[in-house]
């Protein structure tokens, strides 16, 4: 059966948010969150193949993509010039927003990179709305944080100038493209338009400073962990681990710690990076459709 994916716009709170779609309307509905630095484009091979049982809706957040916010004060900055602050906090009450734009009463998240902490605060929201929990690499405790993050953490410590500027080279193209490369063994295999993309779209005027913003008030996401934690212990959503195994960014320890507040949380490993959909789409679209068959 052809899956078409459909892409639309919808304004919320002053914002033109970009999303994909695809399946039919009264089919269970999947709501797909992004991570850094990419958009909902990191799950156009995903999309079509939930789509056959499922109705899959994947937005882009302020700040990444083709979700539009508005400039209002032409003479400042350009990540300063707009009517919308970069935390997750607002990343989470535009996504609030987006699914009550929407309609939408019951779905599944599936949680990546960014998206898990967005997701997350839109559990907390809207807990009864919730029907299951997909992560992939989509972390939520401290002993997932990588190497990656000890610049960031330097950079939460004593948000400096001079400390900003040692985390610029976050937002290179060697850093975008190793986000994809590290930790697969079939480089042949991954497309370049992504890294590409996404390294275009970083390249916007004053969109490097927007993800440096962003660097700094993810600190914020882990203070709220235990608030995660607690959501999980209270409400038991039923959750997916599938991990990238050899990501450094979010280690596979992060993904064994949801059985500490899951008991029966699904864990399931593969042999890949950060971006392990682009290399192991089968395993992982495999592993997705098993776990909401039993939900």
């Amino acid at each position: 059966m052809s899956i078409t994916t459909h892409v639309r716009t919808i304004h919320v709170n002053g914002i033109d948010v970009f999303y994909r779609e695809a399946g039919k309307d009264e089919a269970p509905v999947l709501l797909l969150l992004h991570g850094f630095p990419s958009s909902s484009f990191q799950y156009r091979n995903l999309i079509p193949r939930l789509a056959t049982k499922y109705r899959v809706i994947a937005p882009d957040l302020p700040g990444f993509g083709f979700t539009n916010v508005p400039k209002i004060e032409i003479d400042k900055p350009a990540h300063e010039a707009l009517d919308f602050v970069y935390t997750f906090e607002n990343l989470a009450k535009t996504i609030i927003s987006f699914t009550y734009a929407l309609k939408l009463e019951k779905f599944g998240i599936y949680i990546f990179d960014y998206g898990a902490p967005t997701g997350l605060r839109l559990a907390l929201a809207r807990p009864d709305a919730i029907t299951a929990i997909i992560s992939q690499n989509g972390n939520a405790f401290k002993e997932g944080l990588g190497d990656f993050w000890d610049p960031i953490k330097r950079y939460w410590a004593d948000p400096s100038p001079a400390n900003r500027d040692l985390i610029k080279f976050l937002v290179t193209p060697e850093v975008t493209k190793s986000q994809y490369t590290y930790g697969e063994s079939e480089l042949g295999a991954i497309a370049p338009e992504t890294w590409t993309l996404d390294q275009a779209l970083l390249d916007r005027p004053g969109n490097a400073d927007i993800q440096l913003d962003l660097f700094l008030d993810y600190k914020t996401n882990v203070e709220l962990y235990p608030v995660f934690h607690d959501y999980f212990r209270k409400y038991q959503p039923p959750l997916l681990a599938v991990w990238g195994k050899n990501d450094n960014i979010f280690i596979p320890e992060g993904a064994k710690k949801f059985k500490t507040v899951l008991p029966n949380a699904v864990v399931h490993l593969v042999d890949g990076g950060h971006f392990a959909l682009e290399n192991h789409l089968d395993e992982i679209s495999s592993a997705i459709f098993s776990f909401l068959e039993k939900v």
